[in-house]
């Protein structure tokens, strides 16, 4: 049994450093369970003469290995050519492994050393463990160098997005605006790549490969990239750095999965993205969000938020530090900053995509989106009209926030794969449905969440709406069956009294269930994840037109009253 559980190669600024590094996956059994002469004899060899290593398996020992990992790191590397190597330790939910990290400048060396690191640590329980390090060195001097990072160095303006919930309309929002700006922009998300409004491949590009194809166009004046976690983790981050950053929020999504265990991890994760920001530009953080607001003491930028409070403690404290500000002033988007009037750009009423104010989480992505545009230097009144015709339809932001008109019957068709994502789904409803009409939901996860994160969507789902279904996802069960997700989905509907909850083998079946059932002023939304073509494809055979801004309009005027 080998130490070494992963050796991962991260090709642009990731988690640990801010360029390329190796992240190894260490497995500390033996040095966790060898006895404190061997571990003494061990620390000594790497230079920690004074060290303490407590008896085996204590907590005492976990702590000894951690800051003995990291030094055995920085000696093979002395001992093989590489003097004042970074090194990053990092504890795991499993006390017998470790995360090691360290930059790279040429890949076969990098990996030769993180093999020989564990062949050290296979070697601890051993009498040999002092030869161990001198030949891990030599294997190590003796490799080949191999390739060097390929890091790309933009040599156009870089718009980079990212955030739990919102940053793929954001992004769309900025991509629409530059383009409004008569640029040619490309534009990397989750759907795949865009070259100026077309999409020229389709498939999950929000790591860094999506970055490099955008950059990579001869004719793209202006990228725009959206930046998930699990690129970050996997791969890095492909640029070297940006010109304009913008994070929307951090929730709860995706925990348990790559070592992210927590909220306040993930936010760490996701502050990568604005730490590359070029010390001229600027970070747009969410002043609503204290995990994003305090992502200004590790940036390098200007710092640039916005919040829906004008009277947000965030808007005083950058304004004070000379950076600026975007929010709602008597119903209109507004740019604060320092010692100068607020600039009025838009009234809400006016963005579509805020259903006249409605959305709360469309009218942050509003903020966020106005702020990164003037940030990238748009002229005030191309951002303006960017803001005015960008529609909550298929053509403009697909799979977000869509609506539709069936009969009597309102659809929303959204991705909302989260808690924060569907509560912003039943708010939407909730807008739009007619005084006493009800709200049915056509619930679905994909497997890779948590337990308890399903059974909170479950829960959620029965307490806001009047009738919920399962509509299954079948390409996105990630290793669970839809049994175990039901069993799930319905635990959470059971905490708030709702049982029987019905089940359909895919979110068209759900779909044509909940509108077969809905009467004249119901709202049916669901969250749709895996059939966003042929649920639009349904809609249009059973009669269904995409809402004009003006039909929101009415629907939500028509709910107030």
């Amino acid at each position: 049994m080998t130490s070494l559980v992963e050796l991962r190669v991260l090709e642009g600024p990731n988690l640990y450093f801010p360029r390329a590094a190796v992240k190894l996956t260490l497995d500390i059994s033996g040095l966790a369970a060898a006895s404190e002469e061997t571990a003494g004899r061990f620390a000594r060899r790497i230079g920690l003469a004074n060290a303490r290593p407590g008896a085996p398996e204590t907590g005492f020992r976990q702590r000894f290995a951690l800051r003995a990992v990291g030094h055995l790191v920085r000696a093979v590397a002395d001992e093989a050519g590489t003097t004042g190597l970074g090194v990053r330790v990092r504890p795991t939910s499993d006390r017998h492994r470790v995360v090691v990290a360290y930059p790279w400048k040429h890949r076969g060396r990098a990996e030769a050393m993180g093999r020989a690191v564990a062949d050290v640590l296979d070697a601890v329980p051993s009498a040999d463990v002092e030869a161990a390090v001198g030949e891990a060195a030599a294997l190590v001097a003796g490799a080949e160098p191999g390739d060097e990072p390929r890091t790309i160095k933009p040599a156009i303006p870089v718009v980079a997005v990212t955030g739990t919930n919102g940053k793929t309309t954001t992004s769309r929002m900025v991509a629409h605006i530059g383009r409004a700006d008569g640029r040619v922009v490309g534009w990397s998300n989750t759907d795949g790549i865009y070259i100026d409004g077309e999409m020229v491949e389709a498939g999950d590009y929000s790591g860094p490969s999506g970055a490099g194809r955008i950059l990579a166009h001869e004719q793209v004046e202006l990228a725009v990239t959206e930046t998930a976690r699990g690129g970050i983790l996997l791969k890095g981050i492909g640029l070297t750095r940006n010109d304009v950053s913008v994070v929307t929020n951090v929730t709860a999504d995706h925990l348990g999965l790559q070592g992210i265990d927590t909220v306040d991890q993930l936010a760490e994760v996701k502050a990568v993205v604005p730490r590359i920001t070029r010390r001229k530009g600027w970070s747009v953080l969410n002043g609503d969000d204290p995990r994003v607001f305090a992502m200004r003491h590790v940036i390098k930028a200007r710092p640039w938020v916005f919040t829906r409070d004008v009277e947000s403690p965030a808007i005083r404290e950058v304004l004070g530090e000379g950076g600026r500000a975007t929010t709602v002033i008597d119903g209109w988007v507004s740019v604060l900053t320092p010692d100068a009037d607020p600039d009025p750009l838009v009234e809400l009423v006016d963005v579509p995509m805020t259903l006249a104010g409605l959305s709360r989480f469309n009218v942050e992505n509003t903020l966020a989106a106005a702020s990164a545009a003037l940030a990238i230097g748009i002229d005030r009144s191309v951002v303006v009209e960017g803001l005015r015709s960008f529609l909550p339809d298929a053509e403009h932001n697909p799979g977000r926030m869509n609506f539709f008109t069936v009969g009597e019957v309102s659809v929303v068709v959204d991705l909302a794969h989260n808690e924060a994502g569907l509560e912003a789904l039943l708010e939407i409803m909730n807008g739009v449905r007619r005084p006493d009409a009800r709200l049915l939901l056509g619930l679905g996860v994909v497997g890779d969440r948590t337990d308890e994160l399903i059974e909170k969507l479950g829960e959620i789902a029965a307490r806001d709406s009047d009738v919920i279904a399962i509509g299954h996802k079948e390409k996105y069960l990630r290793g669970r069956t839809t049994e175990e997700l039901e069993t799930l989905m319905r635990a959470g509907a059971e905490r708030v009294g709702v049982t029987g909850v019905p089940a359909y083998p895919t979110e068209v079946a759900v779909l044509s269930a909940l509108v077969g059932q809905a009467l004249p002023g119901d709202v049916v939304g669901l969250m749709c994840h895996a059939e966003r073509q042929e649920v639009y494809d349904w809609l249009a055979e059973h009669g269904g037109t995409p809402d004009s801004s003006a039909d929101l309009a009415d629907k939500v005027r028509v709910s107030s009253a």
